[in-house]
């Protein structure tokens, strides 16, 4: 595995001079903890490595594998894997793409504007008393290895402590993220599980929802099996959300084609030894209008950990019977018996999620400009993510912005570099 020579662009001379001085200052550091960073554009010359390391527990299904290489397949962006490696091992993977925006180009954890947390990918025994000194090395080497392609690297959504691990970059210069994530402790039996929010009105919601259906001839859960079957259901949650955002006014965050090929590239894989990267439930009417799905959920597995990556409900049928709610409990349920150990609802601030959680996850975003032009580019980015977390706190001035987005969005657009969903 042999470093990959950029020559993207021309390197002008401030950015020579913001990578040298960074290079020279902290050069005894690396080599003192012989610490050797390589840059890759080819996922399987690392895939041995990746899905050795992607096994930790502290490791995001984001930075799985095959999450990342569905990504890497559907969107045009040029690959950018950082290797670090001690003595010729391989110690951590940070897989990131290169989005060339208006102003400045980024390099960004492969399908970020999808991923709910991201961890990059570490040894398990990475020393993290020795990784204050090492991040402060990891800048040096990123500055000199990437400042010919990129201005910035944003490693966002990053939680610093997860399942009782500090997170070995958790010393660099970080702001935190607008939006926490959500999780729910599986416990020992389902009613132990359900004991930690409230059992009984949890419950007494359940069979409303049932009676209400019951009356419409009934339904049942199903986890689809078929590729075909994965795929019908996908397409119909892109109808279904289509239909809710427009009702909101908000901005379809799933509604170009790179999106729903990616989503539609992991309903594609099936189980894995490890897991599954998406599984599909859905509600199914039966009676007379049997076959008709009235809420869907995307749920990926990793070993004990779940998380929720979407949901939608049928708006037209229904609706009033909580369908997306008794699909949580169903899943949930199921989840508890087959070993789970946290449902993860995922990012964002929702009141259906924090009905159901009861940890808050903190996550923060890691900005490191590698360029004088990335200098600014970081202060924008600090700035945009504080004035997110004051807007979002005025719910006025939060839906204002909504509709604004949904207004600018043209069909198949994309978010920016300089933009997210969030």
């Amino acid at each position: 595995m042999t470093d990959v020579d950029f020559n993207l662009m021309p390197v002008n001379e401030a950015r020579r001079r913001v990578w040298h001085a960074r290079r020279e200052k902290t050069q005894d550091i690396t080599v003192t903890h012989d610490l050797k960073l390589s840059i890759h554009v080819s996922m399987e010359a690392l895939e041995a490595d990746w899905r050795v390391l992607e096994t930790s527990g502290a490791t995001s299904l984001h930075q799985g594998f095959d999450w990342c290489r569905a990504w890497a397949r559907t969107h045009d962006n040029q690959v950018l894997l950082v290797r670090g490696s001690i003595d010729q091992r391989t110690v951590f993977i940070l897989p990131l793409e290169l989005v060339r925006g208006r102003f400045f180009c980024t390099a960004r954890f492969l399908g970020s504007p999808h991923s709910n947390m991201n961890t990059g990918i570490f040894a398990e025994d990475f020393d993290p008393i020795s990784c204050k000194k090492l991040a402060t090395a990891l800048i040096a080497d990123l500055s000199a290895k990437l400042s010919r392609v990129a201005d910035i690297v944003t490693l966002e959504k990053m939680p610093f402590d997860w399942r009782g691990v500090r997170h070995p970059l958790s010393s660099l210069p970080a702001v935190r993220n607008q939006n926490s994530s959500f999780q729910l402790p599986l416990l020992d039996s389902f009613e132990a599980t359900l004991s930690q929010i409230n059992a009984k009105r949890r419950r007494k919601k359940f069979r409303v929802s049932e009676k209400r259906l019951e009356a419409l001839g009934g339904y049942e859960h199903i986890v689809a099996t078929t590729h075909e079957e994965r795929r019908r259901i996908l397409d119909l949650f892109f109808e279904q959300k289509a239909i809710r955002f427009k009702a909101l006014g908000l901005p379809n965050v799933f509604q170009d084609r790179e999106t729903q090929a990616f989503f539609h590239a992991l309903a594609a894989l099936g189980p894995t030894q490890n897991g599954q990267p998406l599984e599909l439930n859905a509600i199914r009417l039966k009676g007379e209008h049997a076959g008709r799905i009235v809420a869907i959920a995307g749920l990926s597995r990793k070993g004990d950990h779940v998380i929720c990556q979407f949901g939608s409900i049928d708006e037209d049928i229904a609706a009033d019977s909580s369908p997306g709610e008794l699909l949580f409990y169903l899943m949930i349920q199921k989840c508890n018996a087959d070993g789970v150990k946290v449902f993860d609802f995922g990012i964002g601030d929702q009141a259906y999620k924090r009905s159901w959680c009861t940890t808050e996850t903190i996550q923060r975003d890691i900005v490191l400009p590698l360029t004088l032009r990335g200098r600014l580019a970081a202060g924008a980015h600090r700035a945009v993510v504080r004035a997110k977390a004051s807007i979002k706190k005025n719910k006025r001035a939060y839906a204002f912005l909504q509709r604004v987005r949904q207004q600018r969005q043209a069909p198949g657009m994309q978010p920016s570099a300089e933009t997210d969903t969030d």
